[in-house]
């Protein structure tokens, strides 16, 4: 990453550009604050603009009469809102919204982005490339909801937030980490407890503090890391500075 373009924005995909695709999207970027519970992406309904995020950390959710509502994907700095666009579609069954704490984004209309994907076969690999990390994110999701223990998915899931998230305090509810981790809002407290009393984290009123990266990742085990590796692989660094694995 050049010095100009890490000065530029901190979301990591934009910077992973080639300084030629950057220079195509640039006049089109414009920075926008965005605040929590912030939607970027209504679902069933026409994409209309594009976020790439500079930090907080974004929800893909769907949504079902049955069982409420699940969150099946997030992203921050390293991802954008566009995900259906990539995939060739206008809209998405799934909602997104801004779930913890609020930053800034760069944003640009749906129409010129699709352009560019069109445009630039470098642009588009790039995309490609971050569509994968996504889906294999979601598949490990599966795999955690199926095959984890609460302590296990929670842990996860708060490493995720804190890989996305500037410092060690992370805005969460009690709410919000049940839609996260498939479970009931009572499993979440007792599983907070479980490794608050481990020295893993400090829970508060909607806060947690991640005091023990290292102990988090030993509980989360399998269920976090090949996502992580995979964007490492095909688009940049992710996480702290003191990321494991």
């Amino acid at each position: 990453m050049s010095q100009s373009v890490e000065s530029y924005t901190t979301n990591t995909l934009l910077s992973a550009l080639s300084d030629a695709d950057l220079a195509l999207l640039k006049p089109h970027l414009t920075r926008v604050n965005i605040e929590w519970k912030q939607v970027l992406v209504t679902a069933d309904e026409p994409i209309d603009l594009v976020y790439f995020p500079e930090g907080g950390v974004a929800s893909i959710v769907s949504t079902s009469e049955e069982d409420g509502r699940t969150e099946v994907g997030i992203f921050g700095r390293d991802g954008v809102s566009a995900s259906a666009l990539i995939l060739g579609t206008d809209r998405s069954p799934h909602e997104t919204f801004i779930q913890v704490d609020g930053a800034t984004a760069l944003r640009m209309d749906a129409d010129r982005f699709t352009e560019m994907l069109d445009e630039s076969s470098t642009f588009r690999r790039k995309m490609g490339n971050y569509i994968q990390t996504l889906l294999i994110q979601t598949a490990q999701s599966a795999v955690a909801n199926a095959h984890h223990r609460i302590e296990s998915r929670l842990a996860r899931w708060l490493l995720m937030c804190h890989d996305r998230a500037d410092g060690d305090e992370i805005n969460l509810t009690h709410e919000f980490m049940a839609m996260m981790i498939g479970a009931n809002r009572g499993g979440v407290t007792i599983s907070l407890h479980i490794l608050e009393g481990a020295g893993m984290i400090r829970s508060k009123r909607s806060k947690v503090i991640i005091l023990d990266r290292e102990k988090l990742h030993e509980i989360a085990g399998e269920s976090y890391g090949q996502p992580e590796a995979e964007y490492r692989r095909l688009i940049g660094p992710i996480g702290p500075p003191s990321a494991v694995g």
